[in-house]
């Protein structure tokens, strides 16, 4: 399929998605946004090791910066076994399971609890510490939670 700069077009039907995508007509900006949805892919990716990082919402700014900067990466993205599922998941469902909110929370804040106990020494520190994972905690409580029957994926 050819493109032209500035034209909508969808996805082949074999990838995962159909969402449509605007590629920038600037050139330097189609750059800038590959870097930066590479950036973002970067913390994504260690937020599934860092509790104090969320993995989704750097992975769907990821989507949104190579879906307006690169096909080739978008398609990439939304098909690569490690990460594609957290995009395609979100868009399907729009919650979090149970589960998954669940076993994000005890890690996020068994992880805060570590530290401040284990590795932090100053008062200030420790109760500023806190203050992620309360505004994690309310964020995770605002997105609404997928029923049972629906759970198809896991963290």
């Amino acid at each position: 399929m050819m493109m032209s700069r500035g034209t909508r077009t969808k996805l082949e039907p074999d990838t995962p998605s159909q969402e449509e995508i605007q590629l920038s007509d600037s050139y330097l900006l189609r750059g800038l946004l590959v870097a930066a949805g590479s950036f973002f892919l970067v913390l994504g990716f260690l937020g599934v090791f860092l509790p104090i990082l969320p993995t989704t919402p750097f992975l769907l700014l990821t989507a949104a910066c190579y879906a307006r900067g690169s096909k080739k990466f978008y398609t990439w993205l939304l098909t690569n076994r490690l990460f594609g599922g957290y995009i395609r998941d979100w868009r399907e469902h729009r919650s979090l399971p149970l589960r998954s909110k669940v076993v994000i929370l005890i890690l996020l804040w068994g992880t805060i609890l570590m530290t401040s106990l284990f590795a932090l020494s100053s008062p200030i520190g420790k109760v500023a510490i806190f203050l992620v994972p309360i505004g994690v905690s309310l964020l995770i409580f605002r997105i609404p939670t997928r029923e049972v029957a629906d759970q198809t994926s896991s963290v």
